[in-house]
C-alpha cells in the first residue's frame, strides 16, 4: 500500500488493539441496554486481545535472544574483528525489540548531546576503517562472513525504533517463555468463558433486534475498507521473511503442511540475526507455495465474510446484521494479526458455508468433510451434525463428508514427499499424545508436562459426544452454538499453540452473537425429504 498511499505503514499491534476497541465500542456496544448479553460478548472479545498481544511480544523477545546468540557465535569466530565491533557497538544506543512505536527523542536528552553522540559515532566509524587495513582482515573467509554480518546486522541497519515503556519493564521481568505462558494462559482463561456462553446460548430463548449503531451502507464501507487493506498486506508481504514462518500444524493435511504463513505485521528483518543482504533467495518451489499461499488466503477471508452476510440475509433475514458482523470480523485484532495464515482460515471458511448450504445435507457435509480432512479438528463435529440430521438427512450427510475426506486421500497418493501411511496418520491425527515437549508448541511446550494433555483430550471427546444428545431438538441455533463450542474447546489440547487459533470459532461465535430466534429452523422443517408419488404425480415431500 505504501506505492499507493504515501507513507503508508502497517499498524503496529498495541496500535491496532487500541484502535480496534474503541471502534468495536462505538460502533455495537448498547448503550441504552447497558446490561445486555450483547455487551458482555463485546467484553469477551475485547478481552481476546491482550492475550495476543502478549504472545506476540513474547515470541519477539525470543527471536531477540536468537539473534543475540548468533551474534555472540559470531563474535567467537572473528578474533580480530570482534574488538572492533565492540568498540563501535558501544557508542550504540540499544534497540529495545519490544519496538511497537517510532523512536522519540527523550524530554531530557539537549540538541548539544544528541549532536555529541553522532560526533562520537562518526569518529568510532572513521576509526574502525583506519584500523582495518587489508593485512589486519581475517584471512578466513569464513571470519570475513560473519564479521560483515555482525556488522551488517547492527541496529543502525534496520530502523530505530522504541516501544512502550510499561512493555519494556516487563521484557527486563520475564523471560521469553514467561510471557509466552503468561500470554497463551491469559487466552485460554478468555476463551473458558467464551465456551461458557456457548454452552449455556441454547437455552437463552430471547433474542431482541439489537442492529449496530452505524447504517449498513457505513458499516459495508468500512468493511470493505478493510478487507482491502488487509488483503494489500497479504500481496505486499515481504519475501525475505515468510519462508522461515511455516505454520504451526500438528495433525492436518500434507497441503496445509507445506504452505508458508504470510506475515502481515510489521517484522523487523535483523530479529533473526541475518542480514538481509546475505539472507539466501527463496527457491522457485518457494515462490510457488508463497504465491499458493497468498491466494488461498485472500479467497479464505473472502469466503468468511461473503458467507457471513449469506447467512445473515437468508437464514437470520437481516442483512444489516449480517454486513455488522462481518465488519466486525475485520475490526478485530486478530484478523489483522493472522490474516495469512491459511491454516487459521480455510477451515474456518468451509464450515461457514456447511452453516449457509444446513438445508441440503450433501453439500453440507461436503464442507465439513474438507475442513476435517485440511486440519483434523473439526472431525470432532460429526456428532453434533449427524444428530442435527438424525431424522432426515443423515445419510446424504455422511456421504458427502466421507466422499470428500476419501477425495484428499486419493489425492495424497499422488504426493511423494512421504509416504501415503505417513500422510494418513498425520491428517486423522493418528498421533501420540505424550510426544516430547521439543516437538509441541504453545502453552504444552513451556513448562507443562504433555501427559495433562490426556484427560484434557477425555475431556474433548466426551464433551463432543455429549452434543450428540444434548439438546434434544436441535435447530440451526444450536449447530451455531455447538460448533462454536468444540472448536473453542479444541484450543485447550491443540499441541501447536493452541489459543492462537481463533479463526475457528470466531465467525461462527458472531454469528451466534447476532442471531435471532431459530428454534422453528429444524431439519424435519428445512430439508427436503425423499420423493413420494400421490396419485399421478411426483411431488417432493417438505414441510
Amino acid at each position: 500500500m505504501g506505492e499507493i498511499l504515501l507513507n503508508y505503514e502497517r499498524p503496529q499491534p498495541a496500535t491496532w488493539v487500541y484502535l480496534s476497541s474503541f471502534l468495536t465500542i462505538g460502533l455495537y456496544f448498547v448503550f441504552h441496554r447497558f446490561w445486555s448479553i450483547r455487551n458482555l460478548d463485546l467484553v469477551l472479545l475485547i478481552l481476546l486481545a491482550p492475550g495476543l498481544l502478549i504472545v506476540y511480544e513474547g515470541r519477539q523477545l525470543e527471536l531477540e535472544e536468537r539473534a543475540s546468540q548468533n551474534q555472540q557465535i559470531a563474535l567467537q569466530s572473528g578474533t580480530q574483528a570482534k574488538s572492533l565491533v565492540e568498540k563501535f557497538l558501544t557508542l550504540v544506543e540499544p534497540l529495545p525489540m519490544y519496538a511497537l512505536s517510532p523512536r522519540v527523542p527523550q524530554q531530557d536528552e539537549s540538541d548539544a548531546n544528541r549532536l555529541s553522540v553522532r560526533e562520537e559515532k562518526s569518529s568510532a566509524m572513521q576509526e574502525t576503517d583506519r584500523l582495518v587495513s587489508p593485512e589486519d582482515t581475517p584471512t578466513d573467509t569464513t571470519d570475513a562472513a560473519d564479521a560483515s554480518s555482525i556488522v551488517d546486522s547492527s541496529p543502525l541497519d534496520g530502523k530505530t525504533v522504541e516501544g512502550d515503556l510499561a512493555i519494556r519493564e516487563a521484557s527486563k521481568t520475564f523471560t521469553s517463555s514467561e510471557l509466552q505462558r503468561i500470554g497463551f494462559l491469559y487466552l485460554l482463561t478468555v476463551q473458558t468463558f467464551i465456551l461458557l456462553r456457548m454452552m449455556l446460548d441454547p437455552i437463552m430463548s430471547r433474542r431482541p433486534l439489537l442492529d449496530p449503531n452505524l447504517t449498513a451502507g457505513g458499516l459495508m464501507f468500512l468493511g470493505i475498507s478493510l478487507f482491502v487493506f488487509m488483503m494489500a498486506n497479504v500481496v505486499r508481504s515481504d519475501p525475505q521473511t515468510q519462508y522461515k514462518q511455516g505454520p504451526e500444524l500438528g495433525p492436518g493435511y500434507a497441503l496445509m503442511r507445506m504452505l508458508p504463513s504470510i506475515p502481515t505485521l510489521p517484522i523487523n528483518n535483523q530479529l533473526d540475526g541475518i542480514p538481509t543482504n546475505l539472507k539466501p533467495e527463496p527457491t522457485e518451489s518457494e515462490k510457488q507455495l508463497a504465491v499458493v499461499a497468498k491466494v488461498l488466503a485472500i479467497l479464505a477471508h473472502l469466503g468468511i465474510v461473503s458467507a457471513i452476510i449469506l447467512i445473515s440475509n437468508r437464514h437470520f433475514g437481516n442483512t444489516r446484521a449480517g454486513v455488522g458482523c462481518a465488519t466486525l470480523y475485520l475490526i478485530l485484532p486478530y484478523t489483522a494479526q493472522m490474516t495469512g495464515r491459511v491454516d487459521h482460515a480455510l477451515p474456518a471458511a468451509f464450515l461457514l458455508w456447511a452453516i449457509l448450504a444446513y438445508r441440503r445435507p450433501l453439500i453440507a457435509g461436503m464442507f465439513v468433510g474438507l475442513a476435517g480432512g485440511l486440519v483434523y479438528y473439526p472431525l470432532f463435529l460429526l456428532p453434533l451434525w449427524i444428530s442435527f440430521y438424525w431424522k432426515r438427512g443423515v445419510r446424504k450427510f455422511v456421504a458427502g463428508t466421507a466422499s470428500m475426506l476419501a477425495l484428499l486421500m486419493l489425492a495424497l497418493w499422488f504426493d511423494d514427499s512421504s509416504t501415503l501411511a505417513d500422510h494418513l496418520q498425520h491428517m486423522y491425527g493418528v498421533l501420540s499424545p505424550l510426544r516430547e515437549a521439543e516437538t509441541l508448541q504453545g502453552l504444552w511446550a513451556l513448562g507443562w508436562n504433555p501427559f495433562w494433555r490426556l484427560p484434557v483430550i477425555v475431556g474433548y471427546v466426551i464433551l463432543s459426544a455429549f452434543f450428540a444428545i444434548w439438546p434434544a431438538q436441535k435447530n440451526l441455533g444450536t449447530i451455531l452454538s455447538g460448533s462454536a463450542a468444540l472448536m473453542i474447546a479444541a484450543q485447550f489440547w491443540h499441541g501447536e499453540s493452541g489459543g492462537l487459533y481463533i479463526a475457528w470459532f470466531l465467525p461462527l461465535l458472531l454469528l451466534t452473537i447476532f442471531r435471532p430466534n431459530l428454534q422453528d429452523r429444524i431439519a424435519t422443517k428445512v430439508v427436503a425429504g425423499p420423493k413420494v408419488v400421490r396419485g399421478s404425480k411426483t411431488e417432493l415431500e417438505t414441510v
